[in-house]
């Protein structure tokens, strides 16, 4: 697909017989926001694991502006540019908000990184910057298992931010979120990728995806049924039967 950023073909992925993935085609396209949508147990989940080498495919390719990145480490996949979230957020509990930021910057936030002082300025600037773009500045200092969960899920998103990843994989990062802080987080969305950000989110709530995605790609059972402007997807009255569970004839 012309300006496609990443680009998945026949991703395939079995767990005990069990068909998780089944010959998955997707375009992530630069500063596009696509969405991820499907029922409980559809895949999607298991499709970002398989994108970011957390899980081997069965089969299928993932390229990354062109560059084959299947079967590499998922280290270094993110170096590559490709962040994401998780659904339980993987924060260091007991590290400060300000820590788990640097943290982000692995490599380079190691002691015996090359750089000295004035690197380690540099990221201490880049980690002020991206608690302030969240509303964390005030909170840098506090452990994150003392966040409220808001917090938590807007310190899971300063961690992305800061790394100035090309690709954000965003694993429902709105879910549980009060109507204030979804406010804060749609805007900041759009603020990320109007600044050149592309990003691929599952979300369950179906208002956030309207507001914010310029496609749905719509998952169920590990296959890929259906891919275009939102709302052509979710005016289809079989897609919407089956993400609402409805039964089939």
């Amino acid at each position: 697909m012309p300006g496609s950023l990443l680009s998945v073909r026949g991703l395939s992925k079995e767990f005990g017989g069990v068909k998780a993935i089944q010959s998955v085609d997707m375009d992530l396209v630069e500063g596009v926001v696509t969405a991820l949508v499907g029922p409980n147990g559809a895949g999607k989940t298991t499709l970002f694991n398989l994108i970011c080498g957390h899980i081997s495919p069965d089969a299928g390719e993932v390229q990354l502006a062109g560059r084959p990145i299947r079967g590499e480490r998922p280290h270094t996949i993110a170096r590559l540019g490709i962040a994401r979230s998780f659904q339980d957020l993987r924060l260091f509990g007991r590290m400060s908000v300000r820590d788990n930021v640097l943290s982000a910057l692995e490599p380079t936030a190691w002691l015996w990184q090359p750089g000295g002082r004035r690197a380690a300025r540099a990221r201490l600037h880049k980690t002020e910057a991206a608690l302030e773009r969240t509303g964390l500045s005030a909170l840098a200092g506090a452990r994150a298992v003392d966040l409220s969960y808001a917090e938590t899920k807007f310190l899971s998103l300063a961690r992305i931010l800061v790394t100035e990843a090309r690709i954000w994989l965003l694993d429902e990062p709105a879910s549980g979120l009060d109507p204030v802080s979804r406010a804060r987080f749609v805007a900041l969305l759009k603020e990320a990728v109007a600044a050149g950000v592309t990003v691929c989110l599952i979300e369950h709530n179906l208002d956030i995806v309207t507001e914010l995605a310029d496609r749905i790609a719509f998952l169920d059972r590990g296959r890929k049924l259906a891919e275009g402007e939102p709302a052509a997807i979710l005016r289809d009255p079989e897609l919407i039967g089956i993400y609402f569970g409805e039964p089939r004839r």
